[in-house]
C-alpha cells in the first residue's frame, strides 16, 4: 500500500526539507537555515540581497561614505610616506635615517629629495638647472611625500594617525583625501611663493597642518568642542618660528588652505551638496595653480 504524498511545502534552496515558513516578500517557502528576521515576518537570501542593492549606502554628515570609519585613506597616505622614506633611505644611505639637523635625526637630503623637494630654482652642482621654474612642476606634489630624516617623518605620520582617522571618519575617504592633498599642494605653493628661489623644502608638514585646523573648523560646524586641538596648534606654530630651517611659508600656506578646503566641504548644505563641494576645491586648486604660474613668470622674468 503506497503512501500519499506530503502536501507540506518544501524549502526552494533545499528541496528535501520540509517547512511552513514562507518568504514575507516573495512567499516562497524557506526553511530555518534561509529565514532571515525582517520588520514583518521573514526574509529568504534572495530577498535580502535584492533589498541590499536598492538600498542606498550609508553617508557622513557631509556626505561622505561610512566607509570612512575604518581609517584605510589614513593608513595608506601613512604607508605611502614610509615607503618613499624606505627608498630615500636605499638611495641615500643611513644619513637618510639620521640625518644631520639641528636635531640630530632631521636635516639631510638624499637624490631622492633632491629630485622632489619644493625648489624654486637652482643649479645643481652637477650644471643642470632644476626647479619648478624650469617646468618640475610634481615638486608641487611631491614635495609633501620627503621627509630629512627619520624624526622628520614621524612627527608628521604621528598627526596624520591622530587627525586623520577622526576627520576621514567625518568627511569620508574621497573628501578627506582631496583635503589632504589640497592642504599639502597649498603650503608647497605659499613655499615657492615666499621662499627664496633656491631654497628647498619638503614633508608632510604642510598637509599636517591642514589636518589640525581642518579638525577646528569640522568641529566649529558640528558644534563639538576643540579646547584640545588648539594646544597642539600652538605649539606647532611655535616650532615652525622657533625652530631653524622649518619652512614657515609651507606651514601657513597648509595652515591657510586646509581651513579653506575644509570649510568648503563641511559648509556646502543641500541641495547638490557633492557638487557644491566639488566646486569649492576646484576652485581652491584653481587659485593655487595660478598663484604657481605668476611665481614662475615673476622667476623667469
Amino acid at each position: 500500500m503506497s503512501e500519499a504524498p506530503s502536501t507540506v511545502p518544501m524549502c526552494y534552496r533545499h528541496p528535501s526539507r520540509e517547512t511552513l515558513i514562507t518568504c514575507s516578500r516573495c512567499e516562497r517557502p524557506i526553511c530555518t537555515s534561509c529565514m532571515n528576521d525582517a520588520s514583518v515576518g521573514h526574509q529568504c537570501p534572495d530577498c535580502v540581497k535584492e533589498g541590499r542593492r536598492n538600498q542606498r549606502p550609508a553617508r557622513t554628515a557631509f556626505g561622505g561614505s561610512r566607509a570612512g570609519q575604518l581609517g584605510y585613506a589614513t593608513t595608506a597616505i601613512i604607508v605611502i610616506n614610509s615607503l618613499v622614506m624606505v627608498a630615500s633611505a636605499v638611495l641615500g644611505g643611513p644619513r637618510a635615517i639620521f640625518g644631520s639637523g639641528s636635531w640630530g635625526l632631521l636635516g639631510s637630503g638624499t637624490s631622492l629629495t633632491d629630485w622632489g623637494e619644493v625648489l624654486g630654482l637652482a643649479l645643481y652642482p652637477s650644471g643642470e638647472l632644476h626647479g619648478i621654474a624650469n617646468g618640475e612642476w610634481y615638486r608641487l606634489v611631491t614635495g609633501m611625500f620627503l621627509h630629512y630624516g627619520v624624526l622628520h617623518l614621524l612627527l608628521n605620520m604621528m598627526l596624520v594617525a591622530q587627525l586623520g582617522r577622526y576627520l576621514e571618519a567625518q568627511l569620508g575617504p574621497a573628501r578627506f583625501v582631496a583635503l589632504y592633498l589640497i592642504a599639502g599642494v597649498g603650503g608647497n605653493v605659499a613655499a615657492y611663493l615666499f621662499q627664496a628661489p633656491n631654497q628647498p623644502s619638503a614633508g608632510a608638514s604642510t598637509a599636517t597642518f591642514g589636518l589640525v585646523i581642518a579638525a577646528i573648523v569640522l568641529n566649529r560646524r558640528t558644534g563639538r568642542d576643540s579646547s584640545q586641538l588648539v594646544p597642539l596648534l600652538v605649539i606647532n606654530l611655535i616650532f615652525t618660528f622657533t625652530i631653524p630651517g622649518i619652512s614657515i611659508a609651507g606651514h601657513l600656506g597648509g595652515l591657510v588652505a586646509g581651513a579653506l578646503a575644509c570649510a568648503a566641504l563641511v559648509y556646502a548644505g543641500q541641495p547638490n551638496r557633492t557638487m557644491k563641494q566639488v566646486i569649492g576645491c576646484a576652485v581652491l586648486v584653481a587659485v593655487l595653480v595660478v598663484a604657481a604660474v605668476v611665481r614662475t613668470q615673476s622667476i623667469l622674468g
